[in-house]
């Protein structure tokens, strides 16, 4: 494979959902020039609270899928399949080069002022051996307030962001973090910076809000900018976009998230592999 070739191949993103595509959108702020494929694995949305060896599967078969599209980077824009799964995917195929999302509590815990940080994520974030890691790490003499928002991820994906479930549910998890004197809080769930200005308006300026999408854009570049695989092309590259739910759905809030009119492909899933539909 040319040279050429070889770093003209897609960047990959995998979410559960439409979550992913608010690390998309950073992706493509950061790398204009890169052609991407996106892959939202709706049939089996939400990810936050199935178990392990379920979301390892899942994550497995879609490591699969991206290979044969000839991926030359694969991310991992879902918190809950990054800790279920990003250890395993990079054991299981050392050649493939993986980046994942991680709780951004190192840049909350050095920020904060009162010693008090939220944590929005979904209950296998928390549960995950990730997420242990980085408090442990990285939160000494920081009080860490946590919440699963149920039922919050089930509304962004319908494009409910401003909705009285959606504000309720908001209300649910800040109020007593903002009560509590937080003034930092993590989006743990890539689902949850599509719901900021809401997020935004309840704080009303008492803490600020850590989305940690154009990090992870950044840590893609610095990587495929290490190994010499960065696109050489002078023009913006070409998305191609897979759900393994309706496409329909896909399409429009794909447009109404992100602002692109996307073709969507089907894919679906046959005993553990994802096959075009």
């Amino acid at each position: 494979m040319s040279k050429k070739a070889s770093t003209n191949r897609p960047i990959a993103v995998y979410d559960s959902g439409v979550g992913g595509l608010s690390v998309l959108r950073a992706l493509l702020n950061e790398l204009p020039n890169e052609n991407f494929i996106y892959l939202g694995d709706q049939a089996h949305v939400p990810y936050g609270e199935r178990s392990l060896e379920a979301l390892r599967e899942l994550a497995d078969g879609v490591t699969r899928f991206f290979i044969q599209q000839g991926a030359k980077i694969i991310v991992i824009a879902c918190n809950t399949a990054s800790a279920a799964a990003l250890k395993y995917l990079r054991a299981k195929y050392p050649e493939q080069i993986f980046v994942g999302m991680e709780p951004a509590v190192k840049p909350a815990a050095e920020q904060t002022h009162s010693h008090k940080v939220g944590v929005l994520a979904t209950p296998s974030t928390f549960h995950g051996e990730l997420y242990a890691s980085v408090v442990e790490r990285f939160a000494n003499g920081v009080e860490i307030f946590q919440s699963t928002c149920p039922g919050l991820v089930a509304q962004i994906e319908q494009g409910n962001l401003d909705g009285e479930e959606t504000m309720r549910i908001l209300h649910d998890a800040l109020d007593p973090m903002l009560a509590a004197d937080v003034d930092k809080i993590v989006l743990a769930c890539t689902h949850f910076p599509f719901v900021i200005p809401q997020i935004e308006a309840i704080v009303a300026g008492r803490a600020t809000v850590i989305d940690p999408a154009p990090a992870v854009a950044r840590q893609t570049a610095r990587v495929l900018a290490q190994k010499d695989m960065l696109s050489t092309a002078t023009k913006p590259g070409r998305i191609h976009f897979y759900t393994s739910g309706n496409p329909k759905n896909l399409q429009a809030i794909t447009h109404k998230l992100i602002g692109l009119k996307a073709s969507i492909h089907q894919v679906a899933w046959d005993d553990g592999t994802l096959r075009p539909s």
